[in-house]
């Protein structure tokens, strides 16, 4: 019986395991495929081709075979693009891969959501300074909600969750775990009807990450603890590992 073999698969290294003293096992996110796992033989080698290559947050082009739930990694070539992120910006790729570790079940394909991974990582990569850091900002609002409604957690914003009726133009809205979208108390962080509606046209555009990235620049602020809020409950946890490593690292 032949083996199945994938060539060129666009893919990048969410997280990596020791499986033996020269191996590795590579958790990783594909284009095709979704997020897969991979047993990378003599990686750890110091002549082996995939060290240099096998680095988290660089778009890989890789070959591999199998069908089990471990396949094998045969070749891996960097595609090139971008340098690696640094300082915090580093810290926002290992929270964005967390989440993907996370909320993503394996061999489940989501292409769209890959092309949004990629162009964070590429906003991750660009040039710091006090501009760049609120584009990085929205970049990682814009792909938690991409996210959020790729694995089918994110409910619509342009209508309240509970009953589907419009939303009131001079009410403000909360998103909040179990309950969707509903009007917010005084003093809870929300957005205004016309915000959530952006948001939703946004995500619906054919370019949703650039889209939603726009619309996420001028709401960042109440629109991030929202949002924590609902991904630390659906990743069933108080705090991320990688947020709480941010805040470890500012209290030094």
């Amino acid at each position: 019986m032949a083996v199945k073999r994938v060539s060129h698969e666009p893919a990048y290294v969410l997280h990596r395991y020791d499986w033996s003293e020269t191996s590795l096992i590579l958790e990783v996110f594909t284009r095709h495929l979704g997020r897969i796992a991979l047993v990378a033989k003599g990686a750890k080698r110091p002549s082996s081709n995939f060290r240099p290559v096998l680095l988290p947050l660089q778009p890989l082009q890789l070959n591999f075979t199998g069908e089990a739930e471990i396949r094998t990694l045969k070749a891996a070539e960097w595609m090139g693009g971008h340098v690696m992120p640094t300082g915090e910006s580093l810290l926002s790729g290992y929270y964005v891969n967390e989440l993907l570790m996370r909320l993503l079940a394996r061999d489940d394909p989501h292409e769209l959501l890959f092309d949004a991974y990629a162009a964070v990582v590429q906003v991750l990569a660009s040039d710091h300074g006090s501009a760049q850091a609120a584009t990085q900002a929205a970049g990682l609002r814009a792909f938690e909600l991409l996210l959020l409604r790729a694995v089918g957690l994110l409910p619509s914003l342009d209508a309240q969750t509970a009953t589907l009726t419009p939303l009131a133009p001079s009410a403000r809205y909360a998103l909040v775990p179990e309950a969707g979208l509903r009007q917010a108390d005084d003093a809870e962080p929300a957005l205004r009807a016309a915000e959530w509606e952006a948001l939703q046209a946004a995500l619906d555009d054919r370019a949703p990450f650039a889209s939603t990235l726009r619309v996420c620049a001028g709401i960042n602020g109440a629109l991030r603890t929202q949002l924590r809020v609902l991904l630390n409950y659906h990743c069933g946890v108080a705090t991320l590992h990688t947020r709480q490593m941010m805040r470890d690292l500012q209290a030094l």
